[in-house]
């Protein structure tokens, strides 16, 4: 037996199952982080928005942290080098705080519409501050593909002149502060290049997440009581929002940035907007227009064009494959 071309081969198979499943992950993530948008809506009816921010992560980094104990050994899940304590800290500071502090501020003031598009801009960012931070660089069509895909974003959410003039001005800034932080904080992740495992370095980066919210809820003047007899679709926005949306989600974030980069786990906000419009006609019965149809089919153009090397390599692989592929001989008569 040939075992280096037998040894080759089960590498060659394994890479191609792990593109599979990050490209699996990546689709669920854009589920997970489109139908937040729904449990947020309903929160911020009844809870100050940096406390809900805040409660999203306690409960979110509870749930994870005890998956993290009881399933890794003590070794697995503890921060032990400089990298991951920074990783932890840029985390927690970028993608945590800055982030939900300034989405959850800025949605109170602005609306969805434009929200979904100021902070659909974090993909634009994240290639600049790639390009300065790790020295990365955006190839021309690569930078078309993201122009097309926001294009394809602004169909679907379709804002109008009247929403843009009435939405408040420090609203819009405070959803792109969230996008910068987005940005900032995933490339910040990748360089300090923490060692310990993404979930475990999720569940950390989500405690002291927490903590900061929290501070920034008591500095900015609101009670924490205001959080007592709130209703159940409150109780349950929170659930959803922290469980699936924010505890599931954000390891698979935090492990695709570690895996594909910063410019590639970013895409997803392209994504998710499309579950978000999904997401408001299944639960709240909001009409799917044919724009969101079409805004879907751009955003899938521009795809094409970011990972176009990537997708000619499996046209590639799947075209060899099928040749490779013996035919069956039909029998022959005596």
């Amino acid at each position: 037996m040939n075992w280096p071309a037998t040894r080759a081969a089960l590498a060659n198979r394994l890479s191609v199952d792990a593109r599979y499943r990050d490209a699996a992950l990546f689709v669920l993530l854009a589920a997970l982080f489109g139908a937040s948008f729904v449990s947020i809506k309903t929160g911020l009816r009844e809870l100050p928005p940096v406390l809900f921010a805040g409660l999203r992560f306690d409960v979110a980094a509870v749930a994870l942290l005890a998956y993290v104990a009881v399933s890794r050994p003590r070794s697995a899940w503890l921060p032990r080098t400089r990298g991951d304590l920074l990783g932890i800290a840029s985390a927690a500071a970028f993608l945590i705080a800055l982030n939900n502090g300034f989405l959850f501020l800025g949605q109170e003031t602005t609306t969805p519409a434009v929200a979904s598009v100021m902070y659909g801009l974090n993909p634009i960012l994240a290639p600049v501050f790639a390009w300065w931070l790790l020295g990365d660089r955006l190839s021309r069509v690569g930078a078309l593909g993201i122009g097309i895909a926001l294009a394809g974003v602004v169909l679907i959410v379709r804002p109008s002149p009247s929403s843009l003039a009435d939405a408040s001005a420090v609203g819009q800034v405070l959803v792109l502060g969230a996008a910068a932080a987005v940005a900032v904080g995933s490339v910040l992740l990748r360089r300090v290049g923490p060692r310990m495992e993404s979930v475990a370095l999720t569940a950390w980066a989500m405690a002291v997440g927490a903590v900061l919210l929290h501070v920034v809820s008591l500095a900015a003047g609101e009670s924490p009581a205001s959080a007592l007899g709130v209703g159940p679709a409150t109780v349950a926005s929170v659930a959803a929002l922290a469980i699936p949306s924010t505890a599931v989600a954000y390891a698979i974030y935090f492990g695709l940035i570690d895996r594909v980069g910063p410019v590639r786990a970013n895409l997803v906000a392209y994504v998710a907007p499309v579950f978000a419009a999904l997401t408001g006609w299944l639960v709240l019965g909001a009409a799917v227009s044919p724009w969101t149809v079409v805004g879907f089919l751009v955003v899938v153009a521009g795809f094409a064009l970011i990972e176009r090397q990537t997708l000619a390599a499996e046209v590639r692989r799947f075209r060899e494959r099928t040749r490779e592929t013996p035919t069956a001989t039909p029998p022959c008569d005596d």
